[in-house]
């Protein structure tokens, strides 16, 4: 007979070995126990996570003439007749090859007769969401009211694929992938029953491979055992399967939180060496990365998908780095990966983007940082404002009205004098040193005669005379200024701008007025509207510096009204052609205005 591979040799024949899926195996199982079993069961789930093996148990399980506890038993007829593939009351279809209207016309003739031997006739349709949009529709109504002596099961890997109206017809499972845990296990007992020996960093590589798919993982094993000898190392796993080595994807990790440039460069050259697609490898230290995240999260340690071994080195490496280090260092990572999906050089890209990674230093919360300085300005020795007296305001010391004189408060600036929140706190005849050199011996003593006797300061102080001094701000005329207002104006608005340009006389008047005089009313049609006055106005204030109420000055018409009191046409077309919008139209379309028609009545 020739060889049988691991993925068919290991595959589970009871609900028992199946490697997973537990809550999935659990209702199964109490179905039958309680005689509940739907007559259209779907089995959905990524490749090898046993949707094909746990429908053909469960057809075993309903036709096993073994107690309902103990099914399947794999000693009666039944079951003996559905493992080895020769029941006739089983038919397994591919739903890739048989997809058509015609074949499902087929299966519908055959479900009508009864079982030969055994007690239900078994339909299992793999790949289900392969069948046409008219096979399905063929298939809706016998799998609403199938026959009492039919059970319809079908897998999927694309659930999305199927129609609505066979998925409410069916009972749903959902397989999830095998956690990496639970497929270690599983194939150490496998390793073990075929007479092998296999490191369990060599077997942390498989899984990880297997990507949670137990089927992929026994077919790299079933590779391994066919190269190695007895015992596996990690080195067979890389060669063979052509493989990062776990501990070179370690040690560049380890460089980048540690800053060893030398040791990053040398571990991304062997793992360049070893032939491996540049995207899987930066997706590989992501991952890291990602885990090392997570590592520092209370909480999430059920995110980590990892064994014992491996989780309990991430763990002790993330302990060393902050939460806000490991995320900054694995969103340039993510950068990285962008930039290297259009990089002409691949190489340089990683390397520069690792000594990027290095130069960020340890990353500290901005919550820790202003806590600390919070700490250090409280340990500073405070002293109350001195106040100077000098010549312009009336003094309220002596309460008699001296000349003029202006009172300035000068407070003691507090600033980090000591040594960070980690190192011991400096002594305080240090402190006094360190005060007493910033602001003055002579203020220093100030500090303290006021901390003592804060009554009799004013007494105390002598300062000289000194002349007031009168700051005049500078005050722009509108007149001379004028045209520096229009280029303000323009760059912030340039029809506003231009609409200025067009007033005739512009002056202020001592009441506070800036009148604008305007010839042709239409020059000032846009501005004269409420929201765009009060723009100007505030243009008006932020440049002159000073309140001015803006005025138009237009003429009154002079052409004759319309008998009716409308306006005249010959006035319409003036404002039309003066019109704003109209100018700059053409402006920007390098024309000019024509006949201005303004309707039927004055053509």
């Amino acid at each position: 007979m020739s060889y049988l591979v691991l993925a068919r040799k290991s595959r589970p024949q009871t609900f028992s070995q199946v490697v997973g899926q537990r809550p999935v195996v659990r209702t199964l199982q109490n179905s039958i126990l309680r005689n509940r079993v739907a007559h259209a069961i779907l089995f959905s789930g990524v490749r090898g996570v046993g949707k094909t093996t746990i429908a053909r148990i469960m057809a075993k399980a309903i036709n096993c003439q073994a107690e309902p506890a103990d099914r399947p038993c794999n000693l009666c007829s039944t079951c003996h007749e559905i493992t080895a593939g020769t029941s006739f009351d089983l038919s397994e279809i591919d739903g890739a090859s048989n997809r058509g209207i015609q074949e499902i016309r087929e299966l519908k003739e055959k479900i009508k007769f009864l079982p030969t031997s055994a007690k239900y006739r078994i339909i299992i349709i793999d790949e289900v969401h392969m069948l046409t949009t008219e096979a399905f529709n063929a298939l809706l109504k016998t799998l609403e009211e199938p026959p009492a002596h039919v059970y319809f099961m079908f897998a999927t890997t694309e659930i999305h694929k199927i129609p609505i109206t066979i998925l409410s017809r069916c009972q749903q499972y959902e397989l999830k992938r095998i956690s990496a845990g639970e497929l270690y296990d599983h194939f150490q007992k496998l390793t073990a029953m075929e007479g092998f020996e296999i490191e369990p960093a060599a077997l942390s590589l498989i899984v990880r491979e297997a990507g949670g798919s137990v089927r992929d993982g026994l077919s790299l094993l079933d590779q391994m055992f066919s190269f190695g000898e007895n015992r596996i190392t990690s080195k067979d796993v890389v060669e063979v399967l052509g493989l990062v080595g776990r501990e070179v994807l370690m040690r560049l990790t380890s460089g980048l939180l540690e800053g060893s440039l030398p040791e990053v460069l040398t571990a991304l050259d062997d793992i360049l060496s070893f032939g491996l697609d540049i995207k899987r490898f930066v997706e590989d230290l992501m991952a890291n990365f990602r885990t090392l995240m997570l590592c520092k999260i209370d909480g999430c340690a059920g995110l980590i998908d990892l064994p014992a071994e491996e989780l309990k080195e991430f763990q002790a490496l993330a302990a060393a780095y902050t939460r806000e280090t490991l995320h900054l260092k694995l969103a340039v990572l993510m950068a990285m990966a962008e930039e290297l999906r259009f990089a002409t050089q691949p190489r340089l890209t990683l390397e520069t983007s690792f000594l990027k990674i290095i130069e960020s230093d340890n990353v500290v919360p901005v919550t820790t940082l202003l806590g600390h300085l919070n700490h250090i300005l409280d340990s500073l020795p405070t002293c109350p404002p001195t106040s100077l007296i000098l010549p312009g305001e009336d003094t309220s010391v002596s309460g008699k009205k001296d000349e003029p004189a202006v009172a300035l408060s000068t407070p003691v600036i507090n600033r980090p004098l000591q040594a960070p929140p980690t190192s011991p706190p400096a002594p305080e005849e240090q402190k006094e040193s360190v005060i007493t050199e910033i602001i003055g011996k002579d203020e220093r003593e100030r500090c303290d005669k006021t901390l003592a006797a804060p009554d009799s300061i004013a007494a105390e102080i002598n300062v000289p005379e000194i002349s007031p001094v009168k700051i005049h701000p500078h005050e722009k005329d509108v007149r001379k200024d004028w045209l520096e207002f229009i280029q303000y104006v323009k760059d912030r608005k340039v029809w506003m701008a231009q609409d200025l340009q067009r007033a005739d006389s512009v002056k202020q008047d001592v009441e506070g007025e800036l009148q604008l005089t305007y010839e042709d009313a239409a020059n000032c049609s846009l501005l004269r509207q409420k929201e765009n006055r009060q723009i100007l106005t505030e243009f008006v204030l932020d440049f002159f510096q000073k309140t001015l109420k803006v005025k138009f000055i237009i003429p009154a018409a002079d052409d004759p009204a319309e008998p009716n009191g409308t306006e005249s046409p010959n006035r319409k077309r003036a404002q039309l052609a003066g019109d704003p919008l109209v100018i700059m139209a053409a402006e920007i379309f390098n024309g000019e205005v024509g006949d201005i028609r303004i309707g039927p009545h004055s053509r």
